[in-house]
């Protein structure tokens, strides 16, 4: 097909052709999503070169998969779809950047008054004691499972008789609400966990 008919080609048609490495196909399909796909990288993250560097991602596996690529859904739908996880595993490098840089920060922390230091952390301990004991039953019981016996999310759920995703979705309740009666950040509840 002659390049210049590509801009009223389907989706589909410039899949094909990008099958057969036609890059004037993926140049056409880029050009037509980049700014939509971009839109949404950006609303997520409200960072404009990270959003630029989800969606560079996205569309260079996209190309790097263009022999294989099927859809089930719109290009529109699937692009969407993969920026949502691009995103996600992007937050979740910097989230795990940043609690290693957060873990440094607290462990060089050097107090003058280690008794006042000693008597702040007991408290918290003391305080998240009590909220873990003010959890709904199920999520207490899993939660405990999972910080005391460091057991993995399977075993808990094989233990209880559930789903793996209902044991994340107690964990991630228990995290919630400890964090919210507790008034600290998830790296610095991390810490007070570990």
């Amino acid at each position: 097909m002659p390049t210049l008919s590509l801009p009223k080609n389907t989706d589909e048609q410039l899949l094909q052709l990008m099958a057969g490495d036609n890059r004037d196909a993926f140049t056409e399909l880029y050009n037509r999503y980049w700014d939509k796909t971009f839109a949404v990288a950006y609303h997520r993250l409200d960072d404009e070169h990270e959003a630029e560097e989800v969606v560079q991602e996205v569309f260079l596996s996209i190309w790097q998969r263009r022999a294989s690529l099927r859809l089930t859904h719109t290009m529109a739908t699937y692009l969407s779809v993969a920026v949502k996880y691009k995103v996600i595993n992007h937050l979740d490098r910097q989230y795990r950047k940043q609690q290693h840089l957060d873990e440094l920060a607290f462990t060089s922390i050097e107090t003058e008054d280690t008794t006042i230091q000693w008597l702040e952390e007991k408290e918290l301990r003391e305080l998240l004691d009590h909220s873990i004991s003010q959890l709904p039953e199920k999520c207490r019981i899993v939660f405990l499972l999972s910080r005391d016996e460091n057991k993995t999310y399977t075993e808990i759920a094989a233990e209880l008789g559930i789903s793996q995703k209902t044991v994340e979705a107690h964990m991630s309740k228990a995290l919630g609400s400890l964090r919210q009666s507790l008034g600290v950040s998830l790296p610095i509840l991390i810490l007070l966990l570990s």
